[in-house]
């Protein structure tokens, strides 16, 4: 059964103006502020915080994200987003010390885990997962934000960053499930289950009797060590090494989110006009394939069905201009992927534009190159020589 040549035609219409209404992006206008916590919280009350470095969510790219993504962009927002979110919780002055944190095998009150799930200088998705010392999750949620041009004029850029409001969402959250679930008694036991799970990792047999854990994973105390234990003395001496160390790093990655911010800024305001100029040449494209087929289509229609020389010659304009479009959108798509390569290149210039560091502990200097976390694993195994030497002089 042949189709009329309007029929096909009609159908192909309305798939095309479905098509090109289809893509639309709501963009975020209003701003969302820290909010400070109403009471005057004693300072033994406030919880200390780790931020992991941010997994940058390379393994959980959809085939389209893949496409646009670069690893070593990611990469480096995985050091570049967390220090922010850091900056902000402290900022609140709702917790105790922020720090961000290598890795996460120094336990802390609070820790803060996030994976970047999109980041393309126009909306940027990451995962939260919240838990405490003694094991108790506080929350999972994903957040997302999409930014309009507005975001990156330079006088708004001056008084934060564009994601902003991403972090201050974080922060809010965290203020309000620790007002809503954690009591004051709370507080102190997970101070203290943080400091028992430190004291384990350099004497399991001194202090493991202080902490029982149950079939989900959760601690909680059974006794408490003497105030006056030396053994909890050499400990408390070297955790604040161990916190000396890491605020060393602080400034490691100050340093590093300083030397990124410039290039990193100029990536994503090119990178946002790339993410609207690609969704609009993908847009284009499957509108030129669209309308291409629907002139080969009609055109052949035309030129089997007609009856006469005039009806098939026309038809065979139609295959040809169909064709035409076709390759357009061929053509459109190569300008996307020139456009690609070009972000890659700038993904490359922004490693290197962010240098190795140096660092000095007491009497010795810490090359930090690559990756401070491997920095962190050497620093674990100098915390434990420093234990065993303090303890052979008990």
């Amino acid at each position: 059964m042949k189709l009329p040549l309007k029929q096909i035609l009609g159908i192909l219409f309305v798939a095309l103006f479905t098509t090109a209404c289809a893509t639309h992006t709501v963009k975020s206008t209003s701003y969302t502020p820290v909010v400070q916590d109403s009471q005057n919280v004693p300072e033994e009350l406030l919880l200390d915080v780790g931020i992991t470095v941010f997994d940058p969510g390379l393994d959980e790219l959809t085939d389209d994200q893949e496409e646009v993504t670069n690893g070593q962009i990611r990469v480096a927002e995985s050091r570049y987003a967390p220090y922010l979110l850091a900056e902000t919780l402290q900022r609140s002055a709702n917790w105790g010390i922020v720090r961000l944190m290598p890795n996460d095998t120094s336990p802390m009150d609070v820790r803060v885990k996030g994976t970047i799930l999109e980041s393309n200088g126009e909306a940027m998705t990451m995962r939260i997962e919240v838990t405490d010392s003694r094991g108790q999750q506080w929350f999972t949620k994903e957040y997302e934000e999409v930014i309009s041009q507005f975001s990156y004029d330079p006088q708004q850029r001056q008084k934060s960053d564009p994601f902003q409001v991403i972090y201050n969402k974080i922060a809010n959250d965290l203020l309000a499930y620790r007002q809503r679930n954690i009591e004051d008694e709370e507080i102190r036991e997970i101070r203290t289950v943080s400091e028992m799970l430190f004291a384990q990792r350099f004497s399991e047999e001194a202090f493991s009797n202080y902490l029982t854990q149950d079939d989900d994973g959760m601690y909680q105390l059974v006794s408490l060590p003497a105030e006056n234990d030396p053994l909890l003395n050499r400990i408390q001496d070297i955790r604040e090494r161990d916190f000396m160390f890491v605020d060393t790093v602080q400034d490691y990655y100050a340093t590093y989110v300083r030397q990124m911010r410039l290039p990193y800024d100029s990536w994503r305001e090119q990178s946002y006009q790339a993410t609207i100029e690609l969704r609009d040449l993908r847009d284009s494209a499957r509108r030129r394939f669209i309308a291409g087929t629907a002139a080969v289509i009609g055109g052949l229609a035309a030129a089997t069905q007609g009856g006469n020389y005039g009806t098939q010659a026309s038809g065979a304009v139609g295959v040809g201009a169909g064709a035409y479009l076709i390759k357009s959108g061929f053509d459109r798509q190569a300008e996307a992927r020139m456009h690609m390569e070009a972000l890659e290149e700038l993904g490359q210039s922004l490693e290197n534009a962010v240098a190795p560091q140096v660092i000095t502990l007491d009497d010795r200097t810490i090359t930090l190159s690559g990756s401070v976390e491997e920095q962190y694993e050497q620093w674990r195994e100098i915390l434990a020589d420093l234990y065993a030497a303090e303890l052979g002089q008990l």
